[in-house]
């Protein structure tokens, strides 16, 4: 069992940065994947960023350019760094870690790009 606890979520002006945190508990064995997902109102979860524990990265297009994911698979931890915020990114974002075949998923916690 992996528990994740995100932070790092608020309320932003367009333009603006936030660094999303992610913490796992647990055995890092057998972890392959961590990274974030998002659902805006009224949409479905979509992926936004992950990362391999060899380091090979996926962005999701909207997001390229802007945001940032690293992660430190002995400290399981994963980050996300949103740069250039705008009112699209306004979403309830969910960390997520892959170990052997199953997905655990953090609670999300909720970024609003507003004016």
């Amino acid at each position: 069992q992996v528990q994740l606890v995100e932070s790092g979520g608020g309320l932003v002006q367009p333009g603006g940065s936030l660094r999303l945190s992610c913490a796992a508990s647990g055995s890092t064995f057998g972890l392959s994947t961590m990274g974030w997902y998002r659902q805006a109102p009224e949409k479905q979860r979509e992926l936004v960023a992950e990362i391999t524990r060899g380091g090979v990265t996926n962005y999701a297009d909207s997001v390229k350019g802007r945001f940032t994911i690293s992660g430190d698979y002995a400290k399981k931890t994963v980050y996300l760094q949103m740069n250039g915020l705008n009112t699209e990114d306004t979403a309830v974002y969910y960390c997520y870690v892959r170990k052997f075949a199953t997905d655990y998923w953090g609670k999300g916690t909720l970024v609003t790009v507003s004016s």
